[in-house]
């Protein structure tokens, strides 16, 4: 380049900013960024999983993940965020308000089923529930905030809600613990059309079913003298 004065000198690109960089330098940052976080919440349910969640360290998880320990804390700012982090989900749950009232327990079958089978974070959850007191609560708030609203959707009994919740939320979770993680070869093997068979009416005698009717329990029979 020539100036005015006869010299020549030397082209420089101006300096640009990261704000002032345009969309497609910033996407291979962000790339990294997505492919690191997912190594750090890959190893993290992995390492939570084996050693519960009292004993896993950041350290060990960072060395799962193959990246220093601090890229662990910038991003999930402590071994809770990471946890949380690592065990998040949306169950996603259908309406069942708007399905017809005889189908509600097959669907929810069916549906759940499909969440087992499609998401290793719902599987790592129950493995980690299953080893550390941290992972049993995350899963009992999961349940609690997800399924009670659909339970109260369909059941007969604002009142009863909680124990019903519970009572589905017992099944699926037994299902998930013999098929996906124990690995029972009798749950494993089974078709899915045929656990939802299986299942589906149990859910629904949960959900809808007149209570039981035990001799001093509210809804019950009274019991003569």
């Amino acid at each position: 380049m020539h100036t005015d004065d006869g010299q020549h000198r030397e082209y420089q690109e101006p300096h640009q900013s990261p704000e002032s960089r345009g969309p497609r330098e910033s996407r291979p940052a962000a790339r990294r960024s997505d492919s690191t976080r997912a190594a750090i919440l890959r190893a993290a349910r992995e390492r939570f999983a084996s050693d519960g969640y009292e004993r896993a360290t950041i350290r060990a998880i960072a060395r799962d993940a193959k990246i220093d320990p601090s890229m662990v804390m910038r991003y999930y700012g402590s071994k809770e965020g990471l946890f949380a982090a690592a065990v998040a989900i949306d169950l996603g749950l259908p309406d069942l308000g708007a399905l017809p009232r005889h189908e509600v327990g097959q669907a929810l079958a069916r549906h759940f089923l499909t969440m087992w089978e499609g998401n290793e974070v719902l599987t790592a959850l129950l493995r980690v529930a299953a080893t550390s007191r941290a992972g049993a609560e995350r899963t009992q708030d999961i349940f609690r905030d997800q399924v009670l609203p659909v339970a109260r959707q369909v059941c007969p009994d604002p009142e009863q809600v909680p124990e019903r919740a519970a009572l589905v939320s017992s099944q699926l979770l037994g299902l998930a613990l013999t098929r996906y993680v124990l690995r029972f070869p009798s749950a494993a093997d089974l078709a899915r059309e045929e656990i939802v068979a299986w299942l589906g009416p149990t859910l629904q005698r949960y959900l809808t079913a007149p209570h039981p009717g035990l001799p001093d329990h509210p809804g019950g029979p009274v019991r003569q003298l």
